[in-house]
């Protein structure tokens, strides 16, 4: 795997000289990822270690905290992505109080040449840095050069006539458009975290849910998807139907993700499951009797195992 880097802590010598590739990269698009593929051509044409830097938080989440949850990656989900790409270590900037107020020309000079030595650094043409989001590809590539320290800038990635973007995902996702989203990522969204337990509803009506938060992740569109889940200790694939929202049928409403596994008999209590969002069913609903919602499931479960066969 990858190793894990604080912007805090000191950089381990033999990644010092590095090629940087530096952004958010949250849902690492195709856009993010021409970016970090940049980055490791250039270092292995030149015989050095990558490293990726991502912020977390996002800094709309530091300035804006009462914003909705939008995160498309968690830190390991990224930290998964760039290693699979090629990067060496992952270099979380926590983004704070202290980082939000350095300035553009401090964040070249003393974190990115003295602190994390770098020899080049790869960036998105419209990224933007430092206090008040001063700093510029213009402006780090004119620091950077009087620092030693070299800049590559790319220009988005076309999809349809339109970048490919992080809003863009987003978008599509609080649509239900599971599949925009999965081209746009060369991957399907997907929401990991601990199953814990819940109430049982499912289990009493003959559909067992994994009850899982969605903590700080973008709330797709509420209702029914077709979903496969990975178990993260062991490696299990699993095919499933899961509700995602707030089970309009049982009081008190509660903001959840419960994938139905199929043929599943195992125990996943406080074990980590990945849920990856495959086609939208339908929105969720309040049923007149149980016994209509059972049978709708029915329906539904059988609709996902026809599209993921």
């Amino acid at each position: 795997m990858t190793l894990r880097l604080d912007h805090r802590q000191p950089i381990p010598d033999e990644l010092r000289g590095a090629i940087v590739a530096l952004g958010n990269f949250d849902g690492f698009h195709l856009g993010h990822q021409a970016v970090v593929r940049e980055a490791v051509e250039w270092a292995r044409a030149e015989g050095r270690p990558v490293i990726v830097a991502t912020f977390d938080p996002h800094p709309v989440r530091h300035f804006a905290a009462h914003v909705p949850p939008f995160r498309l990656t968690t830190l390991d989900q990224r930290e998964e992505l760039f290693f699979a790409a090629g990067a060496q270590a992952m270099l979380v900037f926590h983004f704070d109080d202290e980082l939000a107020a350095t300035t553009a020309e401090d964040f070249v000079v003393r974190l990115l040449g003295q602190h994390i030595g770098a020899a080049g650094v790869v960036t998105g043409e419209d990224f933007t840095f430092g206090k008040g989001r001063a700093g510029t590809r213009e402006s780090l590539a004119r620091l950077g050069a009087a620092h030693g320290i070299a800049n590559r800038a790319l220009g988005p990635v076309m999809d349809g006539g339109m970048a490919v973007s992080s809003s863009r995902i987003r978008d599509a996702l609080k649509a239900g458009d599971c599949e925009t989203a999965e081209r746009l990522m060369t991957r399907p969204f997907a929401i990991r975290a601990t199953v814990q337990h819940g109430d049982k509803r499912g289990r009493e009506i003959g559909f067992p849910t994994a009850n899982m938060a969605l903590g700080a992740y973008l709330r797709p569109r509420f209702g029914i998807y077709a979903i496969t889940g990975r178990v993260m200790d062991t490696g299990e694939e699993l095919k499933g139907a899961a509700n995602l929202g707030i089970r309009p049928q049982f009081d008190p409403p509660i903001e959840l993700l419960e994938p139905h596994f199929f043929d599943f008999t195992g125990n996943l209590y406080g074990r980590e499951v990945e849920v990856r969002f495959h086609r939208f069913l339908r929105p969720e609903a309040k049923f007149d009797s149980l016994q209509a919602l059972i049978e709708q499931m029915t329906l539904d479960c059988d609709e996902a195992r026809r599209i993921l066969a």
